[in-house]
């Protein structure tokens, strides 16, 4: 696999997004309810509302869900105070890891990702140590079955899209963040569905992980993942495929 791939494509490959939909819904609603603070309730004039949306609406979330969470941040109804932190770290083999947090309890948070790192090889790092390895990306992968090459390419880069790649069973487009609502829109226009479509943390160079540090690794981000804390995680991993399908 390829560690530009970010690990929601890991998550895709080892089938686990299912089985998290209810620790899914809760941290998109955070996100939802932190961006219609911030930025106000109407998505027509919030972009981080109005990704969070769309990110709800592809995971199927009831309408009303997404609304409550809306008047949640403009303070419509009553909610939770949530503060942002981003924290960075190695894992095992050195790989990178950048952890974005949204915690009511800040003191909490970090001792829990820290435990988090130690207990699989890993150490939680200052602020900048890692974070000058990524760049944010507005990213969509495609199955390659799903559409000719020539006819997506032509399709996103007159939207606007920086690069369309072919990676493994993947067709991968890259945007500016900035760009990435009309790209996908663009593609949308294609009828083709998209297997990931967001925008993330790309990280400029790979880190290659194989056996016990690749398992290691694939344990730690799975932890990161489900502590409730935790909204997104990034890493430079560089996983095999056959090591995915495993696990």
């Amino acid at each position: 696999m390829s560690g530009h791939n970010k690990w929601a494509s890991i998550k895709h490959k080892k089938g686990a997004a299912d089985a998290r939909r209810g620790k899914i819904f809760t941290k998109l609603i955070k996100e939802i309810t932190v961006a219609a603070r911030m930025g106000g309730g109407d998505p027509a004039g919030n972009p981080r509302l109005r990704a969070a949306v769309l990110a709800a609406k592809a995971e199927n979330m009831p309408k009303e869900n997404i609304e409550r969470g809306i008047k949640k941040g403009t303070g419509e109804l009553e909610g939770v105070s949530y503060e942002e932190s981003i924290y960075e770290g190695y894992g095992p083999g050195g790989a990178a890891v950048l952890v974005e947090s949204l915690s009511d309890n800040k003191n909490r948070s970090v001792a829990e990702i820290r435990h988090i790192f130690t207990k699989n090889g890993g150490n939680l790092g200052a602020n900048g140590c890692v974070a000058w390895m990524f760049k944010k990306k507005g990213f969509i992968a495609i199955d390659r079955k799903a559409i000719d090459e020539e006819q997506l390419m032509e399709k996103a880069l007159e939207a606007g899209a920086e690069d369309v790649r072919d990676e493994d069973d993947s067709w991968e487009v890259i945007t500016a963040p900035e760009d990435f609502e009309a790209v996908k829109a663009a593609i949308d226009q294609l009828n083709v569905a998209c297997t990931t479509a967001e925008v993330t943390m790309l990280p400029d160079t790979t880190t290659a992980l194989v056996g016990k540090e690749a398992e290691q690794m694939m344990r730690l981000m799975d932890m990161l993942e489900d502590c409730d804390d935790v909204q997104k995680v990034y890493t430079n991993a560089d996983i095999p495929d056959d090591m995915v399908a495993k696990a």
